[in-house]
């Protein structure tokens, strides 16, 4: 997304089964590359993880 990926906006680089399309690749977003999940934002299972991220998504809407 040459503009950065708005908030609450799907990212055009997921696939259905929300892998990341550019993960290892050199075309990867540096804010993509920097991020370290760590265990509050991954907790212990996907939903729980998904859910954490769309409420940062929500969080960070203009």
């Amino acid at each position: 997304m040459p503009n950065g990926k708005p908030a609450g906006v799907r990212c055009i680089h997921l696939t259905e089964t929300n892998d990341c399309k550019l993960f290892g690749h050199p075309d990867r977003p540096q804010f993509c590359i920097d991020l370290h999940p760590e265990i509050d934002m991954c907790g212990d299972n996907r939903t729980y993880a998904l859910n954490y991220l769309s409420s940062l998504e929500e969080l960070t809407k203009d």
